[in-house]
């Protein structure tokens, strides 16, 4: 399988191409980036000496899109729906796109969150990828719109309580690292002012708060149910840790139990019976769930945690790629996170 990865040189990229350049299938890969082109991709990525000897190449979108079997876009938001026209005339097999741009169907939704589209003609094309949710339903997908990594986390949370009977929209209070922001240095980013620190963003309207309404209003099958996610940064680099809290008009005295219904058969989800901790995914595509209630079984409380460059991006996308083409969904994911990192 030939599969090339536009964007290679950022975080989102380097994490695909470790992935791919594993992958039992695949045969051949590709990395572009226009700012790196020529230089070695291990220049940019040192662990991925053992890997390759390859360099980042220059080619138009389209051209390195011609004759792959999957194209993978790890471009910044936006970028996407300039190239992605010259990306589907070229016939690719399969396109995974890692930006916003085609996850949200709703255009009055997406514009809200992200302004005016610029390829509104294409989203049609894409299935939204959230892989541990979709499952199966994924098989023949030609083009898939990767989650972000806040709404992986807020998603898996809110899938697990989407069929209770709740008395109050949900709220999800989330964390993440670093690397979320991307490679290129902002003030928010800089490690004087990123360590021993802890700020909230997106406040009242963070822009994954749009897909995650999307599919939550599909689950909850109610155009106007409405859910809150609160996005902060913290001190580390990678994962993200989500908390979802929600009043129930009902008492659930065993969220747990549900919980492990709702993702039963998941491979890369499981179900605790103690909260989670951030370490113990990192480097890895798990996501650990913990469900707990009130003791008058009135209000449920999820807790996630995930790697935002694997499961929240990366690594998702290459099993959403493995569940589009049929194959087991685990391949080239297995590899363990290190511990303690």
């Amino acid at each position: 399988m030939k599969v090339a990865v536009l964007g290679a040189a950022g975080y989102v990229g380097g994490e695909l191409l470790r992935l791919v350049l594993q992958h039992p299938d695949v045969t051949e890969v590709t990395a572009t980036s226009r700012s790196q082109a020529g230089k070695p991709i291990a220049e940019l990525h040192p662990a991925l000496a053992l890997l390759t000897n390859a360099r980042f190449g220059a080619h138009a979108p389209g051209d390195t899109a011609r004759g792959k079997d999957v194209v993978f876009l790890a471009l910044e938001h936006g970028e996407s729906s300039q190239v992605m026209g010259a990306v589907v005339d070229a016939g690719p097999g399969m396109i995974i796109d890692l930006a916003a741009d085609f996850r949200i169907h709703d255009g009055k939704l997406h514009d809200l969150h992200y302004g005016p589209h610029q390829a509104p003609e294409m989203v049609h094309r894409f299935r939204y990828g959230l892989a541990d949710v979709v499952g199966t339903g994924l098989h023949g997908a030609k083009a898939i719109a990767a989650p972000g990594c806040f709404a992986t986390a807020a998603q898996l949370a809110l899938y697990a309580v989407a069929d209770l009977p709740l008395a109050a929209a949900p709220a999800v209070f989330a964390v993440t690292g670093s690397s979320g922001a991307g490679q290129t240095p902002r003030p928010t980013t800089h490690h004087p002012e990123r360590a021993n620190n802890m700020f909230a963003y997106g406040v009242m309207g963070h822009r994954h708060e749009g897909e995650v309404l999307e599919q939550w209003r599909e689950w909850r099958r109610d155009p106007a149910a409405h859910a809150r996610l609160m996005c902060h940064s913290g001190p580390w680099v990678r994962g993200i840790h989500a908390t979802l809290h929600v009043p129930l008009s009902e008492p659930v005295f065993d969220p747990g139990a549900v919980v492990r219904q709702r993702f039963a058969g998941r491979p890369f989800v499981r179900v605790l019976d103690d909260p989670p901790e951030l370490t113990h995914v990192i480097g890895s595509n798990m996501a650990l769930l913990h469900a707990a209630a009130s003791s008058d079984g009135r209000e449920v409380q999820v807790m996630c945690v995930i790697d935002n460059l694997i499961k929240g991006a990366g690594g998702q996308a290459v099993q959403a790629m493995n569940l589009a083409l049929g194959t087991d969904e685990r391949a080239g994911l297995l590899a363990p996170g290190p511990f303690p990192c």
